[in-house]
């Protein structure tokens, strides 16, 4: 009788696990991040599983784009299909439902290159190591709308950036701030967009997080005044923040953001990042709308940063909306005792919606980054 036992178990032992194994893997939208460094990894592997693992979980039309990718070549000594990235976004056909890697080579492109809206599910690769290619232009407000000054544009969906530099090669403004200084290096209008290891570089407004749920992860981000801004719904993880306070009076200050009303739902949490570069006094935001949003968590910042930490920019009507948090912040620029009274050190309870993929419900949609 036993024996029968045993085997009965171990059978349904076998029948569960061959059920187990049939289910596809899911993200999981409610594993918070750790506040170790070395456990984001780990987390991002756990939680942001491959194509292979997610069959029936995520938004379908990715899924079936994902399917069947197709590779083009940019190189910009000839040896490519195309010498410029402008030439290989213009051979994607409109209406695009097929994954398109624009495999780049290394060098310089000096062109200004827009993913129109009717173009989703473009992959811009560079080579994971040595030399990444450069997209660089130089427009300013002064010629364009602030937005459309990028020298990068994605206005489709389902855009993914890895092993770039994106850089608005417009020189530093001087004198009187004016709203024509503005130089964006890139904007993404489209929702569910990510990058992976991008360098942005710029001064004035270098990345416009415009509106959509977007991921950053191991990037470098580089500017003087609200040079991430918008009212995107971001997670900014493992990625440098350099700010450039590092001439006297001149205001430097990291994020702007712009959400108008609570039914927005918009924001930017950046998560383990390292915030240092040059000079004082910078700020980590400012209140420039009714009802912005952006939460440091497990950041480590540098003296850069200035005692205060957030400045209502001469409107202290807003003072009273915004919602700017801290939680577990490290080094000088992350200490409290003099910080501005609208902004909030959070609880763990407050913290946690900003530290998990729910936030920018990335199961249905957020891969890892492809490989070269």
């Amino acid at each position: 009788m036993v024996k029968h036992l045993d085997f009965l178990s171990f059978a349904q032992y076998i029948f569960f696990a061959i059920i187990l194994a049939a289910i596809p893997a899911r993200s999981d939208d409610k594993t918070p991040i750790p506040d170790a460094p070395d456990g984001v990894q780990k987390w991002f592997d756990a939680n942001v599983k491959p194509l292979a693992d997610r069959a029936g979980t995520l938004e379908k039309a990715l899924e079936a784009a994902e399917a069947k990718p197709k590779t083009i070549k940019v190189r910009a000594d000839g040896s490519g299909e195309f010498k410029t990235i402008t030439d290989a976004v213009d051979s994607i056909p409109t209406g695009n439902k097929q994954r398109v890697i624009v495999d780049i080579g290394p060098g310089t492109y000096n062109e200004k290159v827009i993913i129109e809206e009717d173009k989703p599910f473009i992959t811009f690769l560079g080579p994971e190591s040595g030399e990444r290619p450069t997209l660089a232009f130089g427009s300013t407000a002064a010629e364009f709308v602030t937005a459309y000054t990028a020298t990068l544009q994605v206005l489709s969906n389902f855009f993914v950036g890895a092993n770039l530099i994106i850089q608005n090669t417009a020189p530093r403004p001087k004198g009187a701030k004016t709203n024509t200084q503005a130089a964006v290096a890139c904007m993404i209008r489209g929702t569910m967009g990510a990058f992976y290891n991008v360098k942005m570089i710029g001064f004035r407004n270098t990345l416009c997080d415009y509106k959509g749920v977007h991921f950053f992860k191991d990037c470098f981000i580089e500017g003087t005044l609200e040079f991430i801004f918008g009212i995107g719904k971001s997670i900014y993880l493992q990625t440098e923040i350099n700010v450039l306070a590092d001439v006297p009076k001149e205001l430097a200050i990291i994020t702007g953001p712009a959400g108008q009303t609570k039914e927005q739902d918009v924001g930017f949490s950046i998560v383990h990042c390292k915030v240092g570069g040059k000079g004082s006094g910078a700020y980590l935001g400012r209140a420039r709308s009714l009802m912005p949003r952006v939460v440091y968590s497990y950041c480590s910042m540098s003296d850069v940063i200035s005692p205060e930490g957030w400045t209502n920019f001469d409107s202290p009507a807003f003072e009273e909306t915004v919602f700017f948090g801290e939680y577990k912040n490290t080094g000088p620029g992350a200490n409290t005792a003099k910080r501005a009274k609208f902004a909030k050190q959070l609880t763990e309870e407050e913290a946690k919606p900003f530290l998990n993929l729910g936030y920018i419900n990335g199961t249905i949609w957020l891969l890892p980054p492809p490989k070269p």
